[in-house]
Formats: structure tokens, C-alpha cells, sequence
């Protein structure tokens, strides 16, 4: 897909080996405790890059199983470099086992070269790799690749004493490979956990994935080879990937001026990459503070780790700049003066950012801070790499298990094994079916139809078994009673495999933060979307649990509403109705679907307000979401809007309190400023957040956007400079152009105003937000017969009565508002959560 990825191109591979001897070698100290460099099929040593190979069949700590004779071929005349002049040819599976004397990291690399061959026909070779726990390639071919060579390289955490590289043909065709490279990896290269991104918090259990190299670029500076860097690494230069190539200068000083400290090393990178940068350059642009953007294609649905490589070199005393990952503020306010130190002192910083269902491109970003006056920002080098997915696949979504072939022998064995389980177990069920015959004649009643349960929130869950030591002690648990609120229906396990059928990949819907969501069919014909969470996700049963019991209290037709759970086989799902249009930002930009229209957006946005309005004011204590943004609101076949996501909710505070304190949680460009800074959390941080929905309902773009220039990366900051021109006409979607009543997009934008306040005090309440966008709506709807409204119509936007709010609401535990005609149970609504922004939850 990219170059760099998998580093296709001829382009590329020619530049390594005719630039690898340029440079001096950094000065490195670790010695890899195991080294091995293989040439498959060769008959020789050679050296290549520095390093010595030996033949495949030479090795004395390693050994090949093969299932049949493999073919060695040869090409020296064709081939100008060492490692892809020979190759090994499997035609059915073949293994290189390779002893371990260190446990850990390891890199693994595969050199693929089609060779041309009498006999077999390589290019149309399907290449299938694979550990013993991980799928590393799946059904490649050079038929559908831009390049003749494949390089590919992997870290792998190797926790035996030995490690097994399996090679899979399929449709019938041989697989091959020119030359493997296992190497062990200094332990503290990588990290267990590293900061996750939208919402920021930390991810754990990095060592249990496999990692892919995607992207390791030197920014500003030359190509950097295994001859002369570190680690057996290559550092390509950024300069195809930058957005703006004028947006860049290439700046460097002495390697040798690098001074390492601390936990940073030679094997961390190189002094080639820490000497080089790319800083602010001429954009072109009015304003000089703009962002210097890469833009990184990758794939889809997974997720990546991403190491970011600083060293100030630039002699000044004060650099602060912020640091962007697609929309995500990853790092603001970065001060590398302060974090180094000195001059000339590298740091690194780590990130994962979440699977991408809608995106095909990673984008890194950085740019001047908006409270320094250092114009000026700094990236020395890039690391990407792909994370292994949950079925630890980094090439598609099939397990180690189902592409591992089971040989007649093993078939043998299994029918035998089978055959006596089968046996003993028909026994037993016979048994079984008697004792069950004697019980349900016993019965005085049967069970009909689903069981409903309560969710056992403590202690009898596989899932959430959190039981205090008093609890275990006294054998009991604390769970939510059915008696007090009525949680939705329990469903197994199995019914849900069932309504996905196996949880089918064709039936996926979008991947968030907490894990994926599927298409499903109940039983009876329902369609439904299941949301599964992923046990690695950096969300987890806090959120499971709260979306729960908000929703087991909260009824309104424009709240999401649960039908319900299971708890299972240490599963967390939840399940709700299909919502056929799916999130609101998919109408707003990013698809090819028909724009909506001007009233079709008020409506949806008078919708949401009074689904906020309910939650801050509906139940007995008031609830403040604490994610309102565009993926947030779902809408339904009608276009009805309703507010989803209830995972980050917080109860708000109480009479004798004017906010919560709490640590800050949502996402970037939707959070409010002053609970940002100080912590507080109130009502009229979602009366932000909502605002940032509505100038993102008008303009159709993200709230952030680092690849335009700095004034524009923040909607609600450059919508509101427009909005205070009086010329917000000018940067509204270009389909509404003409299609605006000026009466009903005056009070749109003024009542967005309101609501982008600096401080919450200045900010109207949700009924006032609604009831404003209620009057915008009149407006529009009269506009062919009616002059444009006098100013005094702005006097409505704080301290309103309201008579109008929707009614049809009330609160499952007692603490009602009005009737509920939408809410006779908990299964009425139509929704699902976060099914297509990878990066909602």
C-alpha cells in the first residue's frame, strides 16, 4: 500500500544499497544475544550491508521441516544485491525453527524476491507467514504489488526457547523466501504501555501484540542504513510525505554534537536522526502559524504505535510547539527546552493511536503553541508501527488457527480422540436427558420466552468479579437489583454469536475506542447493532458499567436506549437497536452520502438539544455527558437524532455545589477550555462541546484538522473569528450556499457564540440552546413570507422560559418528568454507538 511499509518500491531498495556506505556508523553497544542471518537456498557466505549470512542448511541452531522436497533456485546475474539472489521454494508447508537463547523482543525480517524460475512461477506465489501466535503476512502475491522486491519487518515478543517461522502456500501454488533475519532487541526498545489517543489515556499490554515497521523516517535528513545506524534499521527521509513541502526546512548540525542522557540511546535512533530536523518554513500562507504535516497512508481497522523523535538543534533558548495525530492534540504545549534540558539533547515520546474504520492515512503534525511567541516547531523522526489485532493477525482477520493446516496424521489422531470423547459424552447425555425429563415434569411452570437479570455489576460476573475481601469473607456480592431498575434484557453468549453469525467480519459496522460493533439479527427478525468490548481497549468495565445504569435510568426519544447486555465468558456487550443512518458526522463530510439539507440539520440539532436538555434537567440529579461530539449523535431512518455513548457520563453536582471535580475526559476540539484548565466539570461543558457540533453541522469539517493552516485547525476558533464579522456565510458547507434563510443562519450562528463562551458562566443553559435553534427553524420555515427579525430576538438567548420542551420523558427510578410515550420499554429506540468513527468509543 506504501512504500515505506513494506518498502516496495525499486526506487527505495536501490537507494539503501547504493547510499548505505555514506555515513559514519553511530556508536552502538548492544550486541544482539541471538543473531541470526539467514541466506535460504544459498549454497555460500556472502555479507551484505555489513553483516555476515550463512545458508539456510548450514545453521547449526536452527532447523527446516519441510513437507516434501523444497527447491533451491539461484540468480546471480540478475540480481544486484547478495540477499535476494537465492531463495528457498516450498511446494506445501514448510518451517525454519530457530533456537532462543534470550527470551523477548525480537526482530524478524523477510526478504521476498520472485526469481525467475522454469519450474514455478513465483510471482504468482501466495505467501502465507506465521509465528506460532501471530499472523505476519496472509495470502501475498507479487501479481497485485507495485515492486519487485518485498522487505518486511517485524518485532515479535518471543516468550519460549524457541521460535517458529511456518510457510504457508495456498491455491495450489508453492511460497518462498530469499533470506530471514531473527535478532533479539534490547528490552527497553519497546514499551509495555504507551499513551492512547481520543480519549487520551494509557494502553496497556503492548508486549502481547506484534509489531509491524510502517514508517521510519528521518525527518529533514539522509537515508540511514544498517551500515550506519543502529539495530539493523532504515531511516528513510520524510520529504515525499510531507502535505506542504514549502511548510518545511531541513536544518542539522554535527552527529557528533548529540548528546544522549538518560534513558535515550544510540539504539533508541541513531545521531543521524537526533542531528537532522525539519522546522517552520514559507507555507504560502497569511498567517505564519501554520502546522508542518506528513500524511501517511496506512490500513485501515488497525491500530498503530507511533514514537516521535525530538532534539532541539535549532539554538534557540525557548521552543514550544504542539504536537498533532489526525485530529488529536497529542501533545500541547511541548517544551523542549524544559523536557531536555539543553541543546542538543534527544527525547522521544510514544503514542497509540486508535484503528481507523474511515481513514486510510495517519497524519503527524506539529506547529507553534498558541500561548508562546516562539513561531517555530521541531520533528527530528517518526516511527510508525502496525499493532496486531485481536485475532493477532497484522494481515487480515484470520487467526494463527485457522490457516494452519492439519496434516492426515493429526486427523487420525483427532478422529480417535474424538471418537472416544463422543462416546463418553453421548453416556453422559443420555444420563443427562433422563435426570432433565424427571425435573421439568416436576415443574410446575415453564420458563417462556428470554430470561431478564440483573447485571451482576460485582462478584458474579466473570467479566467484572471486583468482590471486596469483606464480600468474599461474608460470601456475599453486591449487584444491582432488578427490583430497583430494570437493566434490559440478558442475553448468552451464544445468542449473540448467533445474531452476528460468529461475530463476521462482513458484518462489522466501525471500530471505536472500546471495541467494535457489529450488524445483528435477533431471533424474532430484529435488527440490532452489538457493541463487543475489546479486554485490551483502554476502555473498559468502568464504561461498560456506566452505560448501563445511565441508560437502565434515562427514557426519551431523543436518548439512545438500551435493549441489552451480556455478560458472558468475560465478555462486555451491549446491545441496541439499528440505527439505519448511523452517525451524524458520516452525513457531514468523509462519504459520499447526499448532503443534508439546511432543515434536516436544525432538526437533528434541536433533536440532540433535547436529548441534552433532559439529561441536565429530567432526572432528580442531573447528568452531564461529558462526549457530546458529531459521532455521538445517531440518527434513524427518519433522521431522528438521538445522543449516544453514555461510557464517560458524570452525575452533575449537587444544590449546594456549582461543579464536579473531576480529571478531565472527553475529546480533543470538543472539550471545554476552563474544565480543561481547571478541572471543573458543570452542564455548560456540554453546552461547549454542543457548540463545537454546531459549527460543524454549518462549516462540514472536523473540529480539528492539523493539515490546514494554524487559524484553521480549531473550528470553533475560526468559525467564531468569522462569526464575529458577521460573515459566517463565507466558510459554511458549499452545498448550503444560497439554500440559508440570512434570518435562520443569524440566530444559528449567534446562539453558537453563546455556546463557544470562554467561561461557562457566559454560556446559556441546554433549554435556552434549544429553544433558540427552535426559533432558527421558524425562521427558515418563514422565511419566503417574512423580513429578516429585528436584533431584539437575540434578548432569547439566556433566561428564557421555556413552554415548549418536548414532555415525553421521564426517569425509571422515580424521579419522573412528565409522560413517556416513547418509553414503554427499553428496547423502543432505534440506536447503536460509535460505528464509524474509529475514533469514538
Amino acid at each position: 500500500m506504501v512504500k515505506m511499509r513494506s518498502m516496495k518500491g525499486e526506487s527505495l531498495v536501490l537507494a539503501i544499497f547504493l547510499f548505505g556506505f555514506v555515513f559514519r556508523q553511530s556508536s552502538a553497544s548492544f550486541t544482539p544475544v541471538d543473531n541470526y542471518l539467514i541466506a535460504c537456498g544459498s549454497s555460500e557466505n556472502f555479507t551484505f550491508q555489513g553483516q555476515s549470512y550463512v545458508p539456510d542448511s548450514a545453521e547449526s541452531s536452527m532447523a527446516m521441516k519441510i513437507q516434501g522436497n523444497s527447491v533451491v533456485v539461484t540468480s546471480r546475474s540478475s540480481v544486484p544485491f547478495p540477499v535476494y539472489q537465492s531463495a528457498r521454494i516450498f511446494p506445501s508447508t514448510g518451517s525454519y525453527k530457530f533456537d532462543i537463547k534470550q527470551e523477548g523482543r525480537h526482530w524478524i525480517r523477510l526478504y521476498f524476491y520472485p526469481l525467475p524460475n522454469l519450474g514455478h512461477d513465483l510471482k504468482s506465489a501466495s505467501i502465507t507467514v506465521l509465528t506460532e501466535n501471530f499472523v505476519l503476512l496472509n495470502n501475498f502475491t507479487f501479481k497485485n504489488y507495485d515492486g519487485s522486491y518485498l522487505f518486511k519487518e517485524y518485532a515479535v515478543n518471543v516468550t519460549a526457547d524457541n521460535l517458529i517461522l511456518t510457510f504457508i502456500p495456498s491455491n495450489s501454488s508453492s511460497v518462498f523466501v530469499n533470506a530471514i533475519e531473527v535478532v533479539s532487541i534490547p528490552d527497553e526498545l519497546f514499551p509495555d504501555q504507551a499513551l492512547a489517543l481520543s480519549p487520551s489515556a494509557p494502553f496497556s499490554g503492548l508486549s502481547e501484540h506484534a509489531l509491524e515497521t510502517v514508517y521510519r523516517l528521518n525527518m529533514g535528513g539522509p537515508l540511514v542504513t544498517a551500515q550506519n545506524g543502529t539495530l539493523g534499521r532504515t531511516w528513510e527521509n520524510d520529504v515525499k510525505y510531507l502535505h506542504v513541502n514549502s511548510s518545511a526546512v531541513n536544518v542539522s548540525v554535527n552527529p557528533e554534537n548529540i548528546r544522549y542522557k538518560g534513558a535515550v540511546t544510540p539504539e533508541t535512533a541513531p545521531n543521524w536522526v537526533y542531528a537532522t530536523a525539519e522546522t517552520m518554513g514559507d507555507a504560502n500562507v497569511p498567517d505564519m502559524n501554520f502546522n508542518i504535516t506528513w500524511v501517511l497512508p496506512v490500513e485501515p481497522n488497525f491500530t498503530y504505535f507511533i514514537r516521535v523523535h525530538f532534539c532541539n538543534i535549532v539554538s534557540e533558548s525557548n521552543l514550544v510547539f504542539s504536537l498533532y495525530i489526525n485530529s488529536n492534540l497529542a501533545s500541547p504545549s511541548r517544551d523542549l527546552s524544559t523536557l531536555a534540558g539543553d541543546l542538543e539533547v534527544p527525547l522521544y515520546k510514544d503514542f497509540v493511536s486508535n484503528s481507523l474504520a474511515d481513514s486510510d492515512t495517519l497524519t503527524i503534525s506539529v506547529g507553534p503553541d498558541t500561548a508562546s511567541d516562539i513561531t517555530n516547531a521541531i520533528l527530528n523522526g517518526l516511527e510508525v508501527m502496525k499493532v496486531s489485532n485481536e485475532a493477532r493477525s497484522l494481515d487480515g482477520l484470520s487467526p494463527v488457527e485457522h490457516l494452519v493446516p492439519v496434516s492426515p496424521s493429526e486427523n487420525n489422531k483427532v478422529g480417535i480422540v474424538v471418537g472416544s470423547i463422543v462416546g463418553a459424552v453421548a453416556a453422559m447425555a443420555f444420563i443427562g436427558f433422563c435426570y432433565c425429563c424427571f425435573v421439568s415434569r416436576r415443574s410446575k411452570t415453564t420458563q417462556q420466552g428470554h430470561t431478564w437479570r440483573p447485571l451482576p455489576l460485582y462478584g458474579n460476573s466473570q467479566t467484572m468479579t471486583k468482590m471486596s475481601t469483606a464480600s468474599r469473607k461474608s460470601g456475599t456480592a453486591s449487584c444491582i437489583s432488578l427490583t430497583s431498575t430494570d437493566l434490559g434484557r440478558f442475553f448468552t453468549f451464544q445468542e449473540i454469536m448467533d445474531a452476528t453469525n460468529k461475530f463476521d467480519e462482513g458484518m462489522l459496522l466501525g471500530v471505536g475506542g472500546f471495541g467494535r460493533v457489529y450488524n445483528g439479527m435477533l431471533e424474532d427478525g430484529t435488527k440490532v447493532a452489538v457493541k463487543r468490548g475489546n479486554p485490551r481497549s483502554e476502555q473498559g468495565l468502568a464504561e461498560f458499567r456506566t452505560e448501563i445504569e445511565m441508560l437502565s435510568k434515562l427514557r426519551h426519544s431523543h436518548l439512545v436506549s438500551l435493549i441489552g447486555y451480556c455478560d458472558e465468558r468475560s465478555e462486555m456487550i451491549l446491545i441496541y437497536e439499528y440505527m439505519a443512518n448511523g452517525p451524524l458526522r458520516s452525513h457531514l463530510y468523509g462519504t459520499d452520502r447526499t448532503p443534508l439539507s439546511w432543515r434536516q440539520r436544525l432538526e437533528i440539532c434541536i433533536g440532540a438539544a433535547k436529548g441534552l436538555h433532559y439529561l441536565h434537567t429530567g432526572a432528580s440529579q442531573s447528568i452531564i455527558h461529558r462526549d457530546v461530539k458529531t459521532t455521538n449523535i445517531l440518527l434513524d431512518d427518519n433522521f431522528v437524532a438521538k445522543v449516544a455513548d453514555f461510557g464517560l457520563s458524570k452525575a452533575g453536582p449537587s444544590l449546594d455545589q456549582t461543579h464536579v471535580s473531576t480529571a478531565v475526559k472527553g475529546s480533543f476540539g470538543y472539550l471545554d477550555p476552563e474544565y480543561f484548565r481547571r478541572q471543573q466539570l458543570t452542564e455548560k461543558s456540554d453546552v461547549y462541546s454542543f457548540g463545537v457540533v454546531l459549527v460543524e453541522v454549518l462549516c462540514a469539517r472536523p473540529a480539528l484538522n492539523p493539515v490546514l493552516p494554524r487559524d484553521q485547525v480549531n473550528i470553533a476558533e475560526w468559525a467564531m473569528c468569522w462569526q464575529k464579522k458577521g460573515m459566517l456565510d463565507q466558510i459554511m458547507d458549499q452545498t448550503l450556499v444560497g439554500k440559508v434563510s440570512p434570518a435562520s443562519l443569524k440566530k444559528f450562528g449567534e446562539t453558537a457564540e453563546k455556546c463557544l463562551a470562554e467561561h461557562g458562566v457566559d454560556r446559556p443553559s441546554m433549554g435556552d440552546v434549544l429553544w433558540n435553534l427552535e426559533y432558527a427553524l421558524q425562521l427558515e420555515e418563514t422565511s419566503s413570507a417574512l423580513m429578516e427579525p429585528e436584533d431584539n430576538s437575540t434578548n432569547h438567548i439566556t433566561g428564557i422560559s421555556l413552554t415548549t420542551l418536548d414532555n415525553s420523558v421521564s426517569v425509571v427510578d422515580g424521579a419522573t418528568s412528565g409522560t413517556d410515550d416513547d418509553a414503554e420499554d427499553g428496547t423502543t429506540s432505534a440506536v447503536f454507538s460509535q460505528l464509524v468513527n474509529p475514533r469514538g468509543r
